[in-house]
C-alpha cells in the first residue's frame, strides 16, 4: 500500500502578493487548502518546502531579485495556508525541497514513498522537486489544480515534463480521494 505525503512548494507571501507574485498563483490556493486538509484528515504528512535566502546576495536573487528571505514577512506561508500543527517546514536555499535539505530522510522516517507535488512554480521549484524525488526513488503525483506558473505554457510544458520523464501521475485532485 502506498504512503503519501504532501509537499506544499514556496506558497509564500512574496509569491503571491510580494516582489515576484503572479495573478495566475491565486486559483490554486483553495484546492491546495483542500488536499492538505483531506490528508490531514487521512494521516498523511503535509509538508512546506519554502524558499528561505539569507540577507547576503544569493545566487537566485540574480535571477529572481530579493525574494523571501528568511525572517521576513515575505517568507512566511499565505495566511490562508499556514502549517498546522503537526506538519513538517523545510527551509530552502535552491529550487529543490530536496537539495541539502533533511527532505529525504523525514520522509523515509515516516516510510513515503510517493510525493504529491502541489505549489508554485511548476516549471522551476515544483519541477526540481520532482526531479530530486525521483532521483531518490518516490513515486510522483503533480496534481493539475494544485500548480501552476507564470504562463500557461510554461505550465502546459511543465505537466508534461514531469509526466514523461519522471513518470509522474499527472492528474486531478478528485482523482486523490
Amino acid at each position: 500500500m502506498k504512503k503519501y505525503a504532501v509537499i506544499v512548494v514556496d506558497m509564500l507571501n512574496d509569491f503571491v502578493t510580494g516582489p515576484i507574485a503572479s495573478p495566475r498563483v491565486h486559483h490554486i490556493i483553495e484546492p491546495i487548502k483542500e488536499l492538505c486538509d483531506h490528508a490531514r484528515s487521512q494521516g498523511m504528512p503535509v509538508v512546506y518546502a519554502n524558499d528561505s535566502h539569507t540577507p547576503e546576495v544569493d545566487k537566485e536573487f540574480r535571477v529572481w531579485g530579493p525574494h523571501a528571505v528568511e525572517g521576513t514577512y515575505g517568507a512566511e506561508v499565505i495566511e490562508e495556508l499556514k502549517p498546522k500543527e503537526g506538519d513538517v517546514i523545510i527551509p530552502k536555499k535552491t529550487y529543490s525541497a530536496f537539495f541539502q535539505t533533511p527532505l529525504d530522510l523525514i520522509l523515509r522516517e515516516m516510510d513515503v514513498d510517493t510525493v504529491v507535488v502541489t505549489g508554485w512554480q511548476a516549471d522551476c521549484c515544483c519541477r526540481h522537486t520532482s526531479a530530486d524525488a525521483f532521483f531518490r526513488g518516490f513515486d510522483i503525483v503533480f496534481p493539475r489544480e494544485t500548480t501552476d506558473t507564470d504562463t500557461e505554457e510554461g505550465y502546459v510544458g511543465a505537466l508534461k515534463y514531469v509526466e514523461k520523464i519522471y513518470g509522474a501521475k499527472v492528474c486531478s485532485v478528485k482523482d486523490l480521494y
